[in-house]
């Protein structure tokens, strides 16, 4: 009897390693690896040992037999996984060596700047080696970021995560500075003065803007800041949301989009026990809305969103998701893939849900509307939004096989009380740590922090998590992208390549904070 991979997975690998057999992929040594929306059981070659369901730290793996009804379409999921041919796998997964710290070196102390997955996950790679202290400085009196703040409250498996976060925070060495905001409470340069590098980890906060007419209007905010107000997020507990209109509108169509959508919709008494403030509960209780329109520029094909975040989404009780059917068309590479039997995965599986929802009937429930080929040009009103106007958009495929959305002419208004964004994230520059304005990330090579980009190394400075690669993967990804920085880190450290400091008990500081 196999077991599999359902909604919660966070793709750390934990599972790939425990497995006898290597029946989990992709493992991190595999190319897609970092583009996989989740790690998938090979059924004929699962043995049923279990060894897998112990190691996963969101419980999101599940015997067939224990499968609920909402978790069936998940055996479909990972069993088309391993239909596609794939080279040879070795019998077990390929470990990657752990960071050795020399003994002639130690003791090595880093300070991680963030305390979310990313800086969890290095914090843990460090501490493998003995005599390693390891410092978290984090600006919010909570820690674990976008692992705490961030996953919808309806979502607790995933959540769970946190709990293998407090078993790396109770590792010897290993002491949190929270309330701390480096910058203001501190500098870099302070950082500097007690550990022997710096790691940051700070993810990618702030929202690409919005830049049409009307996008400052009442009514119209980000995604990501509605997520921090329903989470309890303690710099959005002031924030107030007009839910009296029936229709409000998502731009962007990721897993984000679909959080929002779905958080408006579901019913509320569904989210008493979480952790959803008193004060979101009571407005989500009063509210009107009845219909979310979530919006994508490109076609089906092109869906933001995760395989596994679609699917749990469609068995949201109480919640119709539809589409329009004259919407669901391919562009030509997509169809040419289709056509062929190609597709990758990921997009072949969101097809076939997407199929399903254009055959289901509607019932008298409220509803997600995935709206596509659709591009705001306008948020339209006076001094209240009442609407987003769009351009209809056609897809092209270029020479190359890039798939382009181009705006046709013909126009299209959606009335809204409430319009949502979700079209990206970037990172924040901070105070005396260079920053790529362009791409929104610290610049970086293998982790190690440069001056500018193609730029020389910036000295004992590092970088981790979405900071350093930009808005891509998942929870679980963090854990190799911080094995490939701390490995650097140590590299540069037994090289006598890091900055001496003096080790001995540590000068009280006022930032200090008592263990969390």
């Amino acid at each position: 009897m196999p077991h599999v991979v359902t909604q919660s997975c966070c793709s750390d690998a934990s599972c790939v390693f425990a497995c006898p057999v290597n029946c989990i992929h992709p493992t991190p040594d595999e190319p897609d690896f970092l583009t996989a929306e989740m790690l998938h059981i090979d059924p004929t070659s699962c043995v049923d040992c279990g060894a897998c369901v112990s190691a996963c730290p969101v419980d999101a793996i599940v015997p067939k037999a224990k499968l609920t009804d909402a978790q069936l379409p998940f055996l479909t999921i990972n069993a088309d996984f391993y239909k596609q041919e794939r080279p040879p796998r070795p019998l077990l997964a390929p470990v990657s060596p752990a960071p050795t710290v020399t003994k002639e070196r130690q003791p090595l102390r880093v300070a991680i700047v963030g305390s979310g997955p990313s800086a969890m996950y290095a914090a843990d790679e460090l501490l493998t080696q003995p005599g390693v202290h390891v410092d978290v400085y984090d600006r919010l009196p909570q820690p674990h970021g976008l692992a705490r703040l961030g996953v919808a409250p309806d979502h607790e498996k995933t959540r769970q995560v946190s709990r293998l976060f407090d078993q790396i925070a109770a590792q010897p060495g290993f002491e949190f500075h929270l309330g701390v905001e480096v910058g203001k409470d501190i500098t870099h340069e302070d950082l500097l003065v007690d550990h022997h590098a710096v790691i940051y980890a700070v993810g990618a906060s702030k929202d690409r803007e919005l830049a049409v007419p009307g996008a400052d209007l009442p009514g119209r905010t980000s995604a990501t800041d509605f997520v921090a107000w329903y989470n309890g997020h303690p710099d959005h507990s002031h924030r107030r949301y007009d839910l009296s209109h029936k229709r409000a509108v998502v731009i962007g169509n990721g897993n984000v989009a679909l959080d929002v959508a779905r958080i408006l919709t579901i019913d509320p008494e569904r989210l008493v026990g979480t952790n959803v403030p008193t004060h979101v509960l009571q407005a989500l209780r009063e509210s009107n809305i009845e219909e979310v329109v979530v919006v994508g520029r490109r076609g089906v094909a092109q869906s933001a969103f995760t395989v596994p975040e679609f699917a749990g989404l469609l068995e949201t009780p109480g919640v119709d998701v539809t589409l329009h059917r004259d919407e669901i068309m391919l562009d030509t590479a997509t169809a040419a893939l289709a056509e062929a039997d190609h597709l990758p995965h990921a997009v072949a599986q969101k097809l076939r849900l997407l199929r399903r929802v254009d055959g289901a009937k509607a019932n008298d429930h409220k509803r997600i509307v995935l709206r596509y080929l659709l591009s705001p040009t306008r948020v339209l009103g006076d001094t209240q939004l009442t609407g987003v106007e769009f351009d209809r958009m056609a897809l092209e495929t270029d020479v190359d096989g890039t798939v382009r959305s181009i705006a046709t002419g013909e126009k299209e208004i959606v009335e809204a009380g409430l319009v949502l964004t979700s079209i990206g994230y970037r990172g924040v520059a901070l105070p005396g740590v260079p920053f790529d304005e362009r791409r929104g990330v610290i610049p970086n090579r293998d982790g190690r922090v440069l001056r500018a980009p193609d730029g020389d190394v910036f000295r004992g400075t590092y970088v981790t998590g979405w900071i350093k690669r930009g808005p891509s993967g998942f929870i679980g990804t963090n854990k190799s992208c911080a094995q490939g920085t701390v490995l650097a880190l140590v590299d540069d450290f037994n090289s006598g390549r890091l900055p001496d400091i003096e080790i001995g008990p540590k000068p009280h500081r006022p930032w200090r904070r008592r263990r969390a």
